[in-house]
């Protein structure tokens, strides 16, 4: 991404590509003079090649050798040169963008960030520039998608919150539109997806909190209509029955509930004689509110209760080693998302192409007792 940051724009397009700096310095007698738009003929002069080669050599045509195609890429990065991409588009028929779809409010401690970023790397080297655009998670989570086919802005989507019986995915299935989701459905319709194992994750993190001996275990898991909401529950209904625990209800609160929310309901639940001892929690910010409610109850983490998260970042590990982890890695999922969308919009990756991520619960050791209760998760 040329070390620019991402941008969105709200309810519209923002284009995510490499940023060249110009030297505004102006004489004050001679009038702006616009630099000439390099094109395909520049780099063909500068390098000495065929106007047909370096247009392959950027397409990363496989008869096309390594290092020629180095010294192409680094000739048009170093002039800035950006495809004419209605010219691109005529002969083509293609526009070359592909679109990210996301929720507003759907940015925890940078997913969204890291999403791109991985989306963005993986694009770097191709012909395709990213479109991201925000919707607003309270209306129709088809609209965007709508909108994008019928302009035709795109020739492929990515989207995420995907739900069970997404119409966003049979509506794209029925266009016949190349997509790729961060998700999965219960539709039965086959379609490329990256998911992490919400299901293994809940089911490990309710083994590692009874191994630290606890046995009254609540879940404040995502928005019960998300497809990994049902997943994250039965992997952690599924470990607490086998195990013979018991699971504590924390009411309507979720993930996406507001974090004063979540630490009102956790602080006045944990002032009954039979509040629960463990917590598995969906995010990064509803686990830091969990502990902030238990804390304004008087009791202690890592004592009283324990707390396991999956997270994106290394922020517990910094800031509140006792809380128990699971990576989750956005920015791997969005080069293999940006992979697979490419694959499918030039007919190069088949459609059942998937990819599920395992957890892997990355135990504390700041507790003494817990290092001896390390078990292989």
């Amino acid at each position: 991404m040329g070390g620019a940051a991402p941008s969105a724009t709200t309810g519209g397009f923002a284009l995510i590509d490499n940023m060249v700096s110009h030297d505004e310095t102006r004489s004050e007698d001679a009038p702006a003079q616009p630099a000439a738009r390099p094109t395909l003929k520049t780099i063909a002069r500068l390098a000495g090649l065929g106007v047909t080669t370096v247009s392959r050599a950027l397409h990363d045509a496989p008869d096309i050798g390594e290092e020629t195609k180095a010294r192409v890429r680094q000739l048009a990065e170093s002039l800035g040169y950006q495809p004419n991409r209605a010219g691109v588009r005529l002969r083509t028929g293609r526009s070359h963008v592909i679109a990210l779809v996301l929720a507003t409010e759907a940015e925890e401690l940078g997913i969204n960030s890291q999403l791109i970023y991985g989306i963005s790397e993986a694009l770097s080297a191709s012909a395709y520039q990213l479109v991201v655009m925000l919707h607003d998670p309270a209306a129709d989570p088809l609209g965007p998608i709508r909108d994008i086919v019928e302009a035709g802005a795109a020739d492929g989507i990515l989207f995420a919150r995907i739900e069970p019986n997404d119409a966003r995915v049979r509506f794209l299935t029925e266009r016949g539109v190349p997509f790729a989701t961060h998700g999965r459905t219960d539709m039965g319709i086959v379609h490329p997806y990256f998911d992490f194992d919400n299901e293994a994750y809940a089911e490990r993190a309710v083994r590692r909190l009874a191994s630290l001996g606890r046995r009254r275990l609540a879940l404040v898991g995502p928005p019960p209509g998300l497809s990994y909401a049902r997943h994250m529950t039965s992997g952690f209904c599924r470990a607490v029955a086998v195990l013979n625990l018991e699971r504590v209800s924390v009411g309507s609160i979720d993930t996406d509930s507001p974090h004063e929310r979540i630490q009102d309901e956790i602080h006045r639940l944990m002032r009954r004689a039979d509040r629960p001892d463990g917590f598995v929690s969906g995010g990064a910010v509803a686990a830091l509110s969990v502990t902030a409610g238990a804390e304004a109850a008087g009791l202690v983490l890592g004592r009283d209760f324990d707390v396991v998260v999956k997270e994106s970042s290394d922020l517990f590990r910094k800031f509140r080693p006792a809380i128990e982890t699971a990576r989750e890695d956005f920015r791997t999922a969005g080069k293999w998302l940006a992979q697979a969308i490419i694959g499918r919009i030039e007919g190069t990756a088949d459609v059942d192409v998937h990819f599920l991520d395992v957890p892997r619960i990355e135990v504390s050791e700041t507790v003494p007792e817990r290092v001896a209760a390390t078990v292989v998760l």
